[in-house]
């Protein structure tokens, strides 16, 4: 059965609720995978995406930072969650489709302004996270699975506005690029996003210091859709939903979305 799959950090989810419901109403995907919840499973407005015909959620959140959630019009079973890197945060979450396809949702950390361990705490908890990534996908490789999310990294040259420019800034260094290619490496992932749209600046995340950040156009493509290898070839329809970074009090990323022959 073909679904269609989109992923969004919302930048709270109770603040922007209204964005969400719009998204479900406009746009209908399947599954919509939520990052940056900032809010407690028992605080984010699901009664209103229930109503749309999203009943289904499985759902990790903290009190006013990180959280995630996966809410869905098909049935979901919870099949847990990860601690990379022992943050004790909640910044992934799992489930499961009844054709048994699992979904892992990911909100891997920012990384902070320097990028440099020795004196960024976070961007050694960065660094450490997506390690962890790669040693967990190395010894429990997946096999019918989507991995998305705020990844919190633009790897191509063509993901960033300059590469040369952001060369020494948070997102896009040679090292995070280094440390996301060996997770997706370690998983045989398969960037769906970049099959579908081989060629091209592709951006989903618009800084909010821009004064007209669609004229500046300074992007950086943040937000991933991965498959393993086996069901790589079924993805299909790849767009990211640029408008909604010009929606009312909009989060700085935008939608990413992705549809699945399954």
């Amino acid at each position: 059965m073909p679904f269609t799959l989109a992923t969004w950090n919302i930048n709270s989810v109770r603040l922007r609720a209204g964005l969400v419901e719009r998204l479900l109403r406009e746009e209908a995907p399947d599954i919509l995978c939520l990052q940056e919840c900032k809010s407690p499973v028992d605080k984010m407005p699901l009664e209103g995406f229930a109503a749309l015909g999203y009943g289904h959620v499985v759902a990790r959140g903290q009190k006013g930072y990180n959280g995630v959630a996966i809410v869905s019009r098909l049935p979901l079973q919870d099949v847990g969650d990860l601690d990379f890197a022992g943050l004790g945060q909640a910044r992934h979450v799992a489930a499961r489709l009844e054709d048994g396809t699992v979904i892992h949702n990911f909100y891997v950390p920012a990384g902070g302004d320097v990028p440099d361990r020795a004196v960024n705490e976070k961007f050694g908890q960065k660094l450490d996270y997506l390690t962890d990534m790669r040693d967990f996908f190395r010894d429990s490789r997946p096999d019918r699975a989507i991995l998305v999310g705020d990844l919190n990294i633009a790897p191509r040259e063509d993901d960033v506005w300059s590469h040369k420019q952001l060369l020494k800034v948070v997102s896009h260094t040679p090292i995070e690029v280094a440390h996301l290619g060996n997770a997706q490496e370690a998983g045989q992932w398969v960037d769906v996003t970049r099959a579908d749209i081989p060629q091209g600046q592709l951006y989903s995340w618009w800084s909010y210091r821009a004064r007209d950040w669609d004229a500046a156009d300074k992007g950086r493509r943040l937000d991933h859709v991965w498959a393993s290898p086996d069901i790589a070839q079924a993805a299909h329809s790849s767009r990211i939903l640029r408008a909604a970074r010009g929606w009312d009090k909009p989060s700085d990323h935008a939608p990413v979305f992705a549809t699945f022959d399954l």
